[in-house]
């Protein structure tokens, strides 16, 4: 099924995001997760395609086994920044084959010791999105948002105006990086709203179990850190089952809150984390 289509109906649509197995020895464990993840029976699973492509190889394989064995429908990432076009397209021709209808479009980390962006390359996401309509039009296409601005956007009308373009190029729904302040997200979607960007928007929800994550999440995400969270990795930070409750029900409050104010979806980065996603 289409994320479009289940994007119809009268629902928040929430979705949980898993990550292949980054080493063969780990197959069994992942696959442990995932299951465990799936009979939550969320409305769509999506797999990352691993920090510069590096868990690719079991992307489609993850996707696939989500949708025919756990009936989730899937969504496989897809990410350009160390690949080709040509592997691209055979990426993509193992989704056809898979019988996946469903990719996130993203350029991916450029990698600190490669040479970027090659001849044979795309630059940004908006081109691979291009591509995507051109090799498999019959996909349905998402796209990544920053909700506090892209950490190497001049401003934050330049990086509304990127999202423009990729909607233009044929994006149909977009899926947030992770943020921890509600409000954030609430002025980010007023902006795409002034710039006639209405597709559907997934808010990124991570719960945060443990305070080393923080760093790495927000490297990453570019979120910025309320007080609220400060205080609670102040109280928390050092009792890990204290903190794994609290990171919890933070998550918790901020998604009923987000529900409060109708957003379309709660994306939560699951981390194959059966538990904490339960």
């Amino acid at each position: 099924m289409k994320i479009t289509q289940l994007l119809q109906e009268d629902k928040v649509t929430l979705s949980l995001e898993v990550f292949p197995p980054k080493k063969d020895t780990a197959v069994e464990q992942v696959s442990r997760s995932v299951r465990e993840i799936a009979a939550l029976q969320p409305d769509f699973m999506s797999v990352t395609y691993g920090a510069g492509g590096g868990t690719s190889a079991y992307t489609v394989q993850l996707a696939q086994e989500i949708k025919a064995e756990y009936d989730v429908p899937s969504m496989a990432h897809l990410t350009c920044v160390s690949s080709t076009k040509e592997t691209v397209k055979k990426q993509l021709e193992c989704m056809q084959e898979a019988g996946i209808e469903n990719v996130l479009a993203l350029r991916g980390d450029i990698p600190a010791d490669a040479e970027f962006p090659l001849p044979d390359q795309f630059h940004y996401a908006v081109e691979l999105v291009r591509y995507i309509k051109q090799i498999a039009p019959e996909m349905c296409i998402g796209g990544a948002c920053y909700p506090e601005g892209h950490p190497e956007a001049v401003s934050k009308a330049q990086d509304i105006q990127h999202i423009k373009e990729k909607v233009d190029a044929g994006c149909e729904f977009l899926t947030t990086q992770m943020f921890f302040d509600n409000n954030a997200f609430y002025s980010f979607m007023d902006k795409l709203e002034k710039a006639d960007i209405d597709i559907p928007v997934h808010a990124g929800i991570m719960p945060v179990t443990a305070a080393k994550q923080l760093g790495t999440s927000v490297t990453l995400s570019g979120s910025s850190v309320p007080v609220e969270m400060s205080n609670m990795i102040a109280k928390y930070g050092e009792n890990p089952e204290d903190m794994k409750k609290a990171g919890i029900e933070y998550a918790v409050n901020q998604i009923l809150d987000l529900k409060k104010h109708g957003v379309a979806g709660v994306h939560i980065y699951s981390m194959n984390k059966a538990d904490v996603t339960k």
